[in-house]
């Protein structure tokens, strides 16, 4: 895997996007190399099975699973990396200082790392499939509603005719009404969402194109799209999705409308006159 060695590549938003599709001991192995981050070119593999409470076959097995040929080359990638965490935090800090710097911490890298989930090329397709859409319907729930809010409203700007229905059962209805050609955007952190991941399929099931921005490679809502845009971050509370993740996801909507108004050049200019005069009317 030559990958490890290119500019801006990190190693764990490459774990982190194939966690869900690791078996248990994979994902424990995985886990451990997250955990000791940089230090981890002091471990053997035999280390790293005690950790993971496996054996070492399976630490080489959960590796060559993840692209690398085995541990050692694995190692060579972690050897690579900036040091992915600070020193340890003193104990005299109060909860605050704590919560902010993790926050802090945890949003760089989930920045940091997009270059290695995200690819120019798959941003030119997904901006390709926008740029002659007769129609986009933006689908989102829970925290990812935020993230949709704020991409319907940059593509409407850019001259897209957008439907975001807040409503699970309306923008499961205007799914499945897209014409062939048109787009549903589908923003969702665990790819599992199941209003969003319905809402994506009835899209699908029409003839229309399916751009997803999620955290992982593999989950239901990245199996039914056309596109799937990996971006995300280390999750610091325990069943919600943190800053991390939604910025990240916020940096892929503006490089995706970055790159469609690229394409539309002249028609974008115009929708941007528009949207800059409607704004004008209401500033004081």
């Amino acid at each position: 895997m030559e990958q490890y060695s290119a500019p801006g590549y990190s190693l764990s938003s490459h774990l982190r996007a194939r966690l869900p599709e690791l078996r248990e001991t994979e994902a424990r192995v995985a886990q451990v190399i997250l955990d000791q981050g940089p230090d981890l070119v002091a471990l053997s593999v035999s280390d790293v099975a005690k950790l993971a409470g496996t054996a070492s076959s399976s630490v080489v097995r959960a590796c060559q699973r993840l692209g690398f040929r085995g541990y050692q080359e694995l190692k060579i990638a972690a050897a690579r990396q900036l040091p992915a965490r600070g020193p340890a935090p003193d104990l005299d800090d109060d909860p605050a200082t704590r919560a902010l710097n993790d926050t802090l911490r945890a949003s760089r890298e989930a920045l940091d790392g997009l270059t290695t989930t995200l690819t120019p090329a798959q941003l030119q397709a997904a901006a390709a499939a926008l740029n002659t859409a007769p129609h986009v319907v933006v689908t989102a729930a829970g925290l990812s509603a935020a993230v949709a809010i704020d991409a319907a409203y940059r593509l409407r700007a850019l001259g897209c005719i957008v439907d975001s229905p807040t409503d699970p059962l309306t923008a499961q209805l205007a799914a499945a009404q897209l014409p062939a050609g048109a787009v549903c955007l589908a923003i969702s952190h665990t790819g599992a969402t199941r209003s969003t991941v319905d809402t994506a399929r009835r899209a699908r099931e029409a003839g229309a194109t399916v751009v997803a921005i999620t955290s992982y490679a593999q989950s239901p809502l990245s199996e039914t799209s056309t596109y799937a845009l990996v971006a995300g971050g280390q999750d610091l509370v325990f069943g919600l999705e943190t800053t991390a993740s939604r910025i990240a996801h916020l940096a892929a909507v503006d490089a995706l409308t970055q790159t469609l108004m690229a394409q539309r050049t002249t028609a974008a200019q115009r929708a941007l006159d528009l949207s800059a005069d409607v704004t004008a009317d209401h500033a004081y």
